[in-house]
């Protein structure tokens, strides 16, 4: 089957998984209009957190406690995946639970890792914490930026300026150190990527840190020898990599496709731009 016929297949099942579930999203009642699910999402926090004062600031934005969460990539999510749009806001309204309750949890050396984002995604988060002083990041590749987290049983949380001070640590030795928790704490690339031939993609996927492995340039150099010295990625959400061995214009053009598709159904949607491996690191394929 060629590549532009498994994406026809892919995106015909994307399409009817979208008509099945918008029944199911209707009966959940989920409101549709930005205030109305705004007020619907601040319900629901305010049953999680009972001790914490949950304000609506405006049409997707509100203040738990000295926090600010914005709802737009939830709401956009559900706006494109009605079927699966209450179990989305159930896993947000979890995720600001454990955030808020882990927010004065001390820093520790060990709980140090790094996560890849998208530039603009920083922009915004950091207008969604409180005066914990600002974060951290470092560029990847263009619109791409690895940013220190602090990971715990609870939530990851991102690492932030005040945290560095607790430490006494400089910002090189954050980076360090979380990029050497990271690689003893995944699998080897080489035990869970294998090489694809001309014509496939290859996934990495059901991780919390599988896109993170970006950040380690070194360990993707054994894939992209057994390809021929081709390796291409995209990393369309916060989980998933997808990487193919071909650098035609079909292939570019199939992968950038599925790439940016699956972006778009994404609860946490990364990035729709594709990275060609190079040795001194990832450049921009355009």
């Amino acid at each position: 089957m060629s590549i532009r016929s498994r994406i026809c297949r892919w995106l015909i099942a994307a399409v009817v998984a979208g008509v099945v579930g918008a029944g199911a999203a209707r009966a959940q009642q989920i409101p549709a209009d930005e205030p109305g699910f705004t007020a619907f999402v601040a319900e629901r926090i305010r049953a999680e957190i009972r001790d914490t004062p949950v304000v609506i600031k405006g049409p997707l934005t509100l203040s738990v406690g000295p926090l600010q969460t914005n709802l737009d990539r939830i709401y956009a999510f559900c706006k494109a995946n009605t079927g699966g749009c209450a179990r989305e806001i159930g896993a947000y309204v979890s995720g600001v639970k454990a955030t808020a309750s882990s927010r004065n949890d001390p820093p520790t050396r060990a709980a140090l890792r790094v996560v890849v984002r998208s530039a603009d995604y920083m922009r915004q988060a950091l207008r969604e914490v409180d005066a914990r002083g600002p974060a951290l990041t470092r560029p990847l590749a263009e619109g791409l930026v690895v940013v220190p987290v602090l990971d715990s049983p609870r939530a990851v949380r991102v690492f932030n300026d005040k945290d560095r001070a607790a430490l006494g640590l400089t910002q090189d030795q954050v980076f360090d150190i979380a990029i050497a928790n990271l690689r003893s704490s995944v699998k080897p690339l080489t035990t869970v990527a294998k090489a694809v031939p001309s014509g496939q993609f290859g996934t990495l996927t059901g991780d919390y840190y599988q896109t993170s492995r970006l950040a380690l340039v070194d360990s993707w150099a054994p894939l992209a020898q057994a390809q021929g010295g081709v390796l291409i990625v995209a990393a369309p959400s916060a989980d998933l990599v997808l990487y193919a061995s071909e650098d035609s214009s079909a292939a570019i053009d199939a992968l950038r496709t599925l790439a940016r598709n699956m972006m778009v159904r994404a609860p946490k949607p990364l990035s729709g731009t594709l990275l060609r491996w190079t040795p001194k690191g990832w450049q921009l394929v355009r």
